[in-house]
């Protein structure tokens, strides 16, 4: 009882700071603006992080590697710890820190796609409901490069574009095979 409350809140803060880091990735691979409550959130988030991790890792054309390497460290840290309570893959142990940093990998795919979920879907409302909304730019920014492929193989129908109906389901395809690859490494997320 005491792991799984623990990895509930742990887990859940490490989630939170780890999904910053990726949204502050995105945003400045997507080159949407941070003029914006939501760029304005995700910087005080996660400044105190990034900036002193550029010095050691500097971008690497147009994409910010010191947030997506600290989205996966904060991912590997908390499977570190939940491995090493546990037990599992040899608790605190170097075969058990492999596993939690490959482990943090894929949590931190998982992450990325979840992210990219939600784009997609705020995208697509958004223009639906208030094309015009403050916030609205950023989310076509970030989900343009995701739909972009798949707006050249599905035309719109009937003045409907459904191409984010296509890469919400190749999303979850790619998340299912993740889920599978998760729970190969780590059993415990299977309940």
């Amino acid at each position: 009882m005491f792991l799984s409350l623990f990895t509930l809140v742990f887990g859940s803060l490490c989630d939170f700071l780890a999904l910053a880091f990726l949204v502050r990735f995105a945003m400045q691979w997507g080159r949407a603006p941070f003029r914006n409550p939501l760029g304005h959130f995700v910087l005080a988030v996660t400044d105190w992080a990034v900036l002193p991790t550029r010095k050691l890792v500097p971008g690497l054309l147009g994409f910010d590697l010191a947030s997506l390497l600290l989205a996966w460290l904060v991912q590997a840290l908390y499977l570190s710890v939940v491995i090493g309570v546990s037990g599992i893959h040899g608790g605190a142990t170097a075969e058990g820190f492999g596993v939690a940093m490959l482990s943090g990998l894929v949590e931190t795919l998982r992450l990325a796609i979840y992210l990219a979920m939600g784009v997609v879907i705020m995208s697509a409302i958004l223009s639906w409901v208030n094309p015009y909304a403050p916030i609205a730019p950023v989310f076509n920014q970030l989900a343009s490069p995701l739909l972009r492929p798949a707006q050249r193989l599905i035309p719109p129908i009937g003045g409907v574009d459904l191409s984010p109906l296509a890469v919400l389901l190749l999303l979850q395809v790619v998340l299912k095979i993740l889920g599978y690859v998760r729970i190969a490494l780590l059993p415990f997320f299977a309940s």
